[in-house]
């Protein structure tokens, strides 16, 4: 059965995600993507020139990933227009909106307006999904940013989440030496059982200075200044956290430490196989919402 969408901001994934409903039947109304040229000639794409005609005809209203950059505006980087949030929710009053790492504030404004509003980042099966994309654009970037193949470098990975799982698995399939750290009893067990090399963050100081490339996956502090002492200078670190990140920035780039804070990399690696990953999680919600 084909749904009626309202589309207002969002990056290239947005984009493609857009392209993939319309060409499944479904019509959708955009607002804040004047720039994406590769909708302007796909049927069943409206390009509304304002924000109410956007959102009139559907119940269903679907947001940028992350919403906004500022707790101010939406994110609308293929538009020259300001959506400010709270004008976007005045314009939604009563309907569904589905975006992606919704504050508490943001909340707030949509109980004002009888919105309901669903993160899709916390939905279990995109992140899922998401930590693969995640985890091959981590590689992509150990490739790029140093001077040695993978192939029995040694790699330490802060955390043993689902991207510290994947990523692990990952890096020893390309013949790298993996060594997993984690702070859990169970967490140092499971890295044993899938057969990685195993440290406690706790007890990380002198041992660091054996790794090739060290990857984050902690959002929270772990590699202080007293800590980053003891890393090889030729040594690449990728943070994959969101802020503040595992790695103290300031302290590494004192020591004239490589380091890559990478961000959103299912987006920016690979926004197809990502816009179907959102497509699909979208399906499931709104198999959910229906069902009530």
């Amino acid at each position: 059965m084909s749904t009626n969408f309202a589309i207002i901001g969002g990056d290239l994934r947005i984009i493609k995600l857009a392209k993939m409903l319309a060409e499944e039947g479904n019509t959708i109304y955009t607002y804040g993507l004047e720039k994406a040229e590769e909708l302007k000639n796909i049927e069943n794409v409206i390009f509304c020139e304002k924000l109410s005609k956007a959102i009139q005809d559907t119940e269903i209203i679907i947001g940028p990933i992350p919403f906004s950059s500022n707790g101010k505006d939406i994110n609308t980087p293929f538009s020259d227009k300001n959506i400010s949030i709270r004008e976007l929710m005045h314009v939604i009053n009563a309907k569904i909106l589905i975006a992606g790492t919704i504050t508490p504030e943001i909340y707030e404004l949509a109980n004002d307006e009888y919105i309901e509003i669903i993160d899709i980042m916390k939905r279990e099966e995109l992140a899922v999904l998401n930590t693969i994309a995640t985890a091959e654009g981590a590689i992509e970037i150990a490739i790029s940013n140093t001077n040695k193949i993978l192939h029995g470098s040694n790699i330490l990975i802060l955390g043993f989440g689902r991207i510290g799982k994947v990523l692990a698995r990952k890096m020893a399939g390309l013949s790298s030496k993996v060594t997993c750290a984690a702070r859990k009893d169970e967490d140092l067990a499971w890295i044993k059982a899938y057969g990685h090399n195993v440290t406690n963050i706790n007890t990380l100081g002198e041992n660091l200075s054996q790794y090739d490339i060290i990857i984050n996956t902690v959002p929270h502090l772990i590699l202080t200044p007293e800590r980053l002492q003891y890393i090889s200078n030729d040594c690449l670190l990728i943070d994959l956290a969101s802020n503040p990140g595992g790695i103290d920035k300031r302290a590494a780039k004192d020591k004239g430490l490589k380091l890559i804070w990478a961000l959103a990399l299912p987006g920016k690696v690979a926004p197809v196989t990502t816009a179907e990953f959102i497509k699909d999680t979208i399906y499931n919600i709104l198999k959910e919402v229906y069902k009530k």
